[in-house]
């Protein structure tokens, strides 16, 4: 039985943002803790598993000894689970809802197994929005910078969230009034035997070099499939991932006794954490989502996992971007098209771009992005 608990949460304040636009720029040195600190093994296989990627090069250890880095590598969007900032950890603002949003991304090198990453952080800029979700909203953009235990910087992005009032989201907001109507989807045996038939056919590019030449502007990558949505899945990425705020028993109340705008009621009267409106649907509608939903991270590795794919191992993933125009609350379908849109060489780099849109059961667009891959040339 759904319980509902009236309440009003915090607001956006001049004062809350004041406070923010005097941090950009400056240098984050407190942070929570970062889910994983080393590529280890296990930690490259659990983020993979958690996005449904079981590419052999990053999961099994004879495979990959016979390829070009004589041994397993991180899938490139391992380093989400390295570092809370760029997966949505945010400051200031305390009991404004945040919504992680969006990213790009820039890798330098590859993470080897065992590799060690540490990060450096700043809150780069913040920027007002007015939104269907929710009115006026505020963009708060971080970058981090993620360098291996040689000091050699690895990988850098620039990470998004929207924070939002979560009253005036749910009382208000417009963009989710259809799907609240039209009620839970129901598919058929059928509908979903075709779905799981890209899954079936899914091609891992792998050992068989894809060449530069060989690639066509307007050609179209393989449609990628992910879900059904479902709470399994949400809680199967965040084993991999980590999680913002998932605590038990005195962690989680050490989390929230030192910030307690993290505690939010749930029916039994017992503070709990922000980050359940991706499994308790109740808390999902209280915040004017549709229901309990993906995680932002998570669909941004989809889409980098449609591109590792596509490249093989020989290819390299330089650049993403990545930005979420809806939540996938459960029970959604998700179909991720990518296209080249260019071919081009850069540095003596030869390098491919493609465009991707991800667009759910009904068509409706889910998330945008671009992937820049650098693949060898026959010359």
């Amino acid at each position: 039985m759904s319980t509902q608990i009236e309440r009003s949460f915090p607001k956006i304040t001049e004062a809350g943002l004041d406070d923010l636009r005097r941090r950009i720029g400056v240098k984050i040195n407190e942070t929570a803790e970062p889910w994983c600190y080393e590529a280890t093994r296990d930690n490259i296989r659990h983020y993979a598993h958690g996005i449904g990627d079981d590419n052999p090069l990053w999961c099994d250890p004879a495979y990959a000894a016979n390829t070009q880095y004589g041994g397993i590598i991180a899938l490139p969007s391992f380093l989400f689970a390295t570092n809370r900032i760029v997966s949505g950890y945010v400051g200031g603002l305390p009991g404004v809802h945040a919504m992680w949003s969006g990213a790009n991304w820039t890798w330098h090198k590859v993470v080897s197994r065992n590799d060690e990453i540490r990060t450096e952080a700043y809150l780069k800029d913040l920027i007002e929005h007015d939104t269907r979700f929710a009115g006026r909203a505020v963009q708060q953009i971080y970058h981090v910078d993620f360098f291996n235990q040689e000091g050699d910087k690895v990988a850098e992005a620039d990470s998004w969230c929207f924070r939002t009032e979560r009253d005036h989201a749910r009382e208000k907001g417009t963009k989710y009034k259809e799907v609240r109507e039209r009620g839970p989807r129901q598919y058929t045996d059928e509908e979903l035997q075709a779905a799981y038939n890209l899954y079936r056919n899914e091609e891992v590019r792998g050992a068989v070099p894809r060449y530069w030449e060989e690639v066509n502007e307007g050609e179209e990558l393989p449609v990628m499939f992910k879900g059904p949505m479902t709470v399994t899945g949400f809680i199967a990425y965040a084993q991999g991932w980590g999680g913002l705020y998932i605590r038990a028993n005195k962690m989680a109340w050490r989390l929230i006794d030192a910030h307690p705008g993290v505690g939010i009621k749930n029916r039994f009267g017992i503070p709990d954490v922000p980050e359940r409106v991706h499994w308790e649907e109740d808390f999902a509608l209280e915040v004017g989502a549709p229901g309990a939903y993906d995680y932002g991270p998570e669909r941004t590795s989809w889409l980098t996992h449609q591109l590792t794919n596509w490249m093989g191992d020989a290819g390299f993933l330089h650049k993403t971007t990545c930005q979420v125009r809806r939540h996938n609350p459960e029970g959604d379908m998700l179909f991720i098209h990518g296209k080249v849109k260019r071919k081009f060489v850069e540095d003596g780099k030869h390098m491919v771009e493609i465009e991707q849109q991800a667009r759910n059961q009904d068509d409706e667009l889910s998330a945008v992005g671009t992937g820049i891959v650098v693949l060898p040339s026959k010359g």
